[in-house]
This record gives structure tokens, C-alpha cells and sequence, in this order.
């Protein structure tokens, strides 16, 4: 049994957000337990490269489109472009995201509505459309990328943390309605990890404050962020619905 309770073998994730940092990460960990993948990002380039990458590395097939979450429509096109290349979509991460640091008083509504737009309502939106068919098999994961944004802050992080946290209130709600069809809705809430977003927006005092808040004393690695994940997917969180897994290396520990 412990030999297949991480395993993914037949089952297809679609990561958003998979050409790079986390989403890339937890894409090389399905994969290498047995999935096939679905990633989805902005730049094809990068979406390309990832796929090189992954099945490079491992077993499983990767395929992937380019698409802008912050546009409603495209979820739509994401599920039907897995759903045609696959025939199927049993482990859903919710990941692509994104930030603009404003305060409350400086916050323009473009912003506030691009961000509300990608870093929740296309979680919404994605889930919404591949649900049915999870329904029929009985069985599916459902990941939201949360982050210890939505469980603390920083000053400027209004919008982010907003939405950070309301995906944890929907992974609650998704996993009521959706437990007695098999599905688990969970949400991950990654603390410094050094992907290209803080790694473009931290200043190198910023960078050394946060490592210098974790239990541990550093950021952590994306890769790092692939065994919760595939927990989370697999049958070994079979149990686990409607919880928010923190991976920050102790950051909310310290709370002076």
C-alpha cells in the first residue's frame, strides 16, 4: 500500500500558472509520481521550456496552453483544452497569481480588479468547470494556492492578502459541497519561497528579512514545495478536505 499511496499513475493534473517557480515545482512532482500534466501560463516560451523540462526529467506526458486568467473566458478554454488533449482532469492546483503592492489609500480599481480577477475568481471559475466530470468519477483534488498572506500580512499587500485569504474560505465551502462526491478542496499557503515574483519585487534587505523570520533561516526552494503537493493529490491525503496546509519553513512561528 505505501508503495502507491503518493502515486498518480492514470491520473492527469493541470497546474496554472506551471511554467515556472511553484506551479513548475509541483508539475515535476506529479509528474514524476505518474501524472500526466496540463500546465497553463501567459508565455508560451516559458510553457515550452517547462514541458522540455519536466518530461525530461520524468515519465509522464506534459502538455500545455497559453492563457491570461485574468480574463474570465480563458478558464473556460483552459478546461476545455485539457479535457480534449487528456479526456480527463482529476487533480486541479488553482496556482497562477499575481501582486501589485499598493496600500489601501493608493489603490487604483484596475489593479484591485486584475488582481481579484486572477488570484480568485478563476480559481473559481476553473473549478466551476471541471467539477462535473470529477463528479462522475468519484474521485478528485482540488488545490488552491493560498499563501501565509492569507493568514498574516505586510503593509501594501491589501489586495493580495484579500484574496489569499478568501481562497481558504472557498476551499472550506468547495469541500462541503463536494466531499460526498469524492473530491477534497484543500489550499496550500506557501511563506518565502524565491520565485520570480518576490525575487523581482523584494528589495535584498527585504530578501534577508524574511529568510532571517523562518524557523529554518532561509527561503525555501520551490522543489520543496512538491511533497505537500502531491500529499494533498494523492490518495495519501485521502482524509484532508477543507484545511490549509502552511509550508513557511516556522515564518508564522516568529511572531516578535
Amino acid at each position: 500500500m505505501h508503495n502507491t499511496l503518493f502515486s498518480l499513475r492514470g491520473k492527469v493534473a493541470l497546474v496554472t500558472g506551471g511554467s515556472k517557480g511553484l506551479g513548475k515545482a509541483m508539475a515535476h512532482s506529479f509528474s514524476a509520481a505518474g501524472a500526466d500534466c496540463f500546465i497553463t501560463s501567459r508565455h508560451q516560451d516559458e510553457l515550452e521550456k517547462a514541458a522540455a523540462e519536466i518530461t525530461r526529467d520524468t515519465s509522464g506526458q506534459v502538455a500545455w496552453c497559453v492563457a491570461d486568467q485574468t480574463r474570465r473566458g480563458d478558464s473556460d478554454l483552459i478546461a476545455e483544452a485539457a479535457l480534449k488533449k487528456f479526456g480527463r482532469v482529476d487533480v486541479l492546483v488553482n496556482n497562477a497569481g499575481s501582486n501589485v503592492p499598493q496600500a489601501v489609500d493608493q489603490i487604483k480599481d484596475a489593479d484591485w480588479d486584475r488582481i481579484v480577477e486572477l488570484n480568485l475568481n478563476s480559481c473559481m471559475a476553473l473549478s466551476r468547470a471541471l467539477v462535473p466530470q470529477m463528479k462522475e468519477r468519484q474521485w478528485g483534488r482540488i488545490i488552491h494556492i493560498s499563501s501565509i498572506m492569507g493568514l498574516a500580512s505586510k503593509a501594501g499587500r491589501d489586495c493580495y492578502s484579500t484574496t489569499k485569504a478568501a481562497l481558504i474560505g472557498l476551499a472550506r465551502a468547495m469541500a462541503l459541497d463536494l466531499g460526498r462526491h469524492g473530491i477534497t478542496v484543500n489550499c496550500l499557503a506557501p511563506g518565502p519561497f524565491l520565485t520570480d515574483l518576490p525575487g523581482k519585487m523584494l528589495t535584498a534587505e527585504e530578501k534577508k528579512s524574511f529568510a532571517d523570520r523562518t524557523a529554518v533561516g532561509r527561503w525555501g526552494d520551490p522543489a520543496e514545495l512538491g511533497g505537500p503537493a502531491l500529499m494533498l493529490a494523492s490518495d495519501a491525503g485521502s482524509y484532508i478536505t477543507g484545511t490549509t496546509l502552511v509550508v513557511d519553513g516556522g515564518t508564522l512561528c516568529n511572531t516578535f
